[in-house]
C-alpha cells in the first residue's frame, strides 16, 4: 500500500488515533483482582486494579499517542520525523509495559488490547518515520503573513491609520527607530 501523500497521513494518523484510544481504554479497565482474606465472620475483600494501576505509565503513553496523531498533521520534515520516533518509542512503551504485566496475574483479555493498541502506534511511529517527509503540511492560511512592504514616510490619513490597524500593523513605526511625529529618538 503507498501511503504518501494526503491519504497516507490520514491513514496513518486514524491508525495512530486508534492505538491511542484503544490503550487509553483499556488501561482504564480492571486487569487483576486482589482478594485479601479477613478473619471469620467477616468476608473476603476484592480490590479491582486497573492497567493504569498495574503500570501508571500506560495511560501517559496513550495520550501521548493521541497527541502525536493530531501533531502529524501540524508539522512537516524534520518536525515530523521527531513526531514519528515519539510514536515509536511510545508505542513501544505500551506493548512492553503491557507485557510485563501479563506475569503479575493480571487477565489476558485487556493486556491484549492493549498490545494491540501499542502496536498501532508503533506501526505508525515507522510509517512516519519512513514516508512523513513525503506528506503535505498545513496550508498557508496557517501561517502569519509576511511583512508589508515598507512605505515612504509621508502624511498619513486617518483612514489609512485605521486600515493599518485593521492589519495588524502598528501605524506609529516608521521602520528606522524614530515614531511618527516625535522625531528622532536619543
Amino acid at each position: 500500500m503507498n501511503l504518501s501523500g494526503r491519504r497516507g497521513l490520514a491513514i496513518t494518523a486514524v491508525a495512530c488515533a486508534a492505538g491511542a484510544a484503544l490503550v487509553l481504554i483499556a488501561a482504564t479497565r480492571s486487569w487483576q483482582d486482589v482478594v485479601t482474606a479477613r478473619p471469620a465472620p467477616l468476608a473476603p475483600t476484592v480490590e479491582h486494579r486497573t492497567g493504569a494501576d498495574i503500570a501508571p505509565w500506560l495511560p501517559a503513553l496513550g495520550v501521548v499517542a493521541l497527541a502525536g496523531a493530531g501533531a502529524l498533521f501540524a508539522t512537516r520534515a524534520a518536525a515530523r520525523l521527531v513526531v514519528g520516533i515519539l510514536l515509536l518509542l511510545s508505542g513501544a512503551g505500551v506493548v512492553v509495559a503491557a507485557l510485563l504485566t501479563l506475569g503479575d496475574g493480571a487477565g489476558v483479555a485487556w493486556p491484549l488490547l492493549c498490545v494491540l493498541g501499542g502496536l498501532l502506534v508503533l506501526g505508525a511511529g515507522a510509517v512516519t518515520v519512513r514516508a512523513g517527509r513525503s506528506w503535505p503540511g498545513m496550508g498557508a492560511r496557517y501561517e502569519r503573513p509576511a511583512a508589508p512592504a515598507k512605505r515612504p514616510d509621508r502624511p498619513v490619513s486617518q483612514a489609512e491609520l485605521w486600515d493599518a490597524l485593521d492589519r495588524g500593523e502598528d501605524p506609529t513605526e516608521r521602520g528606522d527607530g524614530r515614531d511618527r511625529g516625535k522625531g528622532p529618538t536619543s
